[in-house]
Order: structure tokens, then sequence, then C-alpha cells
């Protein structure tokens, strides 16, 4: 799990039930929550953009950037300290001179193996581990890890010593891969789908309504919304009531794309519900991830 820029999202408050009923919104508000409270190693971001690697799921630094939620600058001195090792390539993009591409060599998957197993059994997991399932008793605790398993598929692959952080993080990284896969043919990214579920239903709104409506900063909140308008998908009006303000609402470009990405969203959920085993576990799995998050904080 890499050390996300996290001060984005704002914890222990309620999550609006309309984005808190898919899966992968919820996998990555818990996957906040525990890159908050596990105490990280520096060889955490190493292995994020080493198992990215070997994935294929990205070739750009840029990309890698985006999706690992690295800051970029951060990412750059990241990726000297990897090429120097000798565990990445970086060539520049034919297509594009500004751009670099990487590659993982033999030596970095060597390394990634050595950090995917460190990872996975070193006891500072398991001690913070106790931090990120506070909230849950011991058979609570094994019946999350069993359906972060189930949803991973992947028994063999998985270290049987993973902590729960581990799986809550290998599950976000896998539905938001599969998602983005689901959409990615329409210039999409899954993680848009709470944004502009968001505008669609508060529209026309001021950015502030947005940033409370996603538990975001509004910093956050301003960047997300560029992007939409950039992408034409959000369009600013002004606020009739203060002028001042911004009043954003789709595009009828933006309402197409929601329907495609809520169509994705909706497949994603009935993957998850088939490798649970079912409703009645997939209803549970929601349960313990709403409850190993932060309270709700009382005024």
């Amino acid at each position: 799990m890499p050390g996300a820029d996290r001060a984005a999202e704002i914890p222990g408050v309620r999550l609006a039930p309309e984005l808190a009923r898919y899966l992968p919104y919820l996998m990555r508000r818990a996957y906040v929550h525990v890159s908050e409270v596990v105490d990280r190693r520096p060889q955490a971001r190493e292995l994020a953009v080493l198992a990215s690697l070997a994935d294929q799921q990205v070739s750009s630094q840029q990309e890698l950037a985006e999706r690992l939620e690295i800051n970029r600058t951060t990412m750059v001195t990241l990726i000297d300290g990897l090429e120097a090792a000798g565990q990445v390539t970086r060539t520049r993009n034919p297509d594009n001179r500004r751009a670099y591409l990487l590659a993982l060599t033999p030596s970095g998957r060597k390394a990634l193996e050595a950090l995917e197993a460190l990872e996975a059994r070193q006891q500072s997991i398991v001690t913070g581990d106790d931090l990120v399932t506070a909230n849950l008793n011991r058979v609570e605790q094994q019946h999350l890890g069993e359906l972060l398993r189930a949803v991973l598929a992947e028994p063999g692959s998985t270290p049987t010593e993973a902590s729960i952080g581990y799986l809550i993080a290998q599950v976000f990284y896998l539905l938001r891969r599969r998602g983005d896969d689901l959409v990615s043919d329409h210039g999409l990214r899954i993680r848009n789908f709470a944004s502009l579920s968001t505008i669609n239903k508060l529209g026309p709104c001021p950015q502030q309504d947005v940033a409370r409506y996603l538990a975001v900063t509004e910093p956050a909140a301003a960047q997300i919304v560029d992007e939409l308008v950039q992408a034409g998908l959000v369009a600013r009006g002004q606020d009739p009531t203060d002028r001042r303000r911004y009043a954003l609402e789709l595009t009828g470009l933006g309402r197409q794309q929601l329907g495609r990405l809520r169509t994705a969203m909706n497949r994603l959920q009935a993957e998850v519900r088939k490798a649970v085993g079912g409703t009645e576990n997939e209803a549970e799995l929601h349960a313990l991830i709403h409850k190993l998050l932060p309270p709700v904080a009382t005024t």
C-alpha cells in the first residue's frame, strides 16, 4: 500500500448511502483508513510501484503516480531510487517525448518477491492490524479476512499470514483496476462515478456542497471538479443566490458517462456478490467494512 496523498478524505463522517452501497467506493474509504492507521514502512511505496509494473497495469510514470495516488514529485524521486538500484528502467516515450515509459527488470522482480513476503509477514503489520480492526471482535476479523480473500479469488498468491490491512489494499486495487478496465474505452476512470453521481444528485450546486457530500476537503473537491470540467462532463454556472460562487451541474455528456459508470459499478457489485457466495455474504462484507471505519463524530 503506498503512502497515498490521503489528506483529501475526511474521516469520522457519515458516508452518503447512495455511494457507500457500492463496494469500490467503500473500499476506497477503508483503504484510506488503513493507510492512516498503520505505521507504513518506506518500502511500502516501492512495493506498490513494483507490483503495478509487474502486473503491467501501467507503463508511464504519470499514470503510475495517478493510479497509486502518489504525488508526482514524490514519484519522480521514487523511480530515481528504483532505477539506481537496477530494479526499473525508464525510457522516453517515442510518442510523447515529455513522458517516460517504465519497465520492471529481473532484479526488480526479485525485489518484489522479497517485499511481498516482508509485507505479509513483518510483525509491525500485525501490530498495526490490531489498530486497523479495533472496532471488530476476533470472529468479525476472521470473517472479514475470509470475505476479502474470496473477493481476491487468488488463494494461492495471497500469503496466508496476510493482514486485514494488506487484504483491504489488494481488494481496493483489484476493484479499481477492474472498474477502470470496464470504462477505459469511454475515457473514464471508475473513481469518476462518485463525483458525477454527487453533482447529478445535488446540482446545480456550489463546490462546497460537493466536498461535504463526498467527505473530502474543499481543495480536493476543487481538483476533482477541474478535471470534470476539462473533460466536458460538468459545467460551471453562476450561483443565482451568490454571484461569487459557481453552480455545478452535469452536461449532456456527463449524464451519458454517468450512465456508463453506473452500469460498470453494478457489474462490479455482481462480480463481488458471486465471488463471496451470494447476497448475504455481500451484505456482511459491507457491514464489516462500515464497522471497521472510524465512527461518525458527534457534535
